[in-house]
């Protein structure tokens, strides 16, 4: 790893509900039509994370978003 680089962290499903004010649901309804980071499989069955990057830098486009139209 470069020294300018941060180290990766794995966000589960209900940290990343608690971060975006997203529900289960519809997390999974914005994956399903490209509009939400997709989930990495950490094995063992149905154990899967989001790359915390990932979601902060999808949370940074919906403000950007937000603030372009208001």
């Amino acid at each position: 790893m470069q020294e300018n680089q941060k180290p990766l962290v794995i966000l589960r499903r209900g940290q990343v509900e608690a971060r975006t004010g997203l529900s289960v649901s519809t997390i999974y309804r914005r994956i399903a039509d490209g509009s939400f980071p997709a989930p990495i499989d950490l094995g063992g069955g149905r154990s899967v994370g989001w790359l915390e990057h990932e979601i902060e830098a999808f949370i940074a486009s919906r403000v950007e978003a937000s603030r372009k139209t208001a």
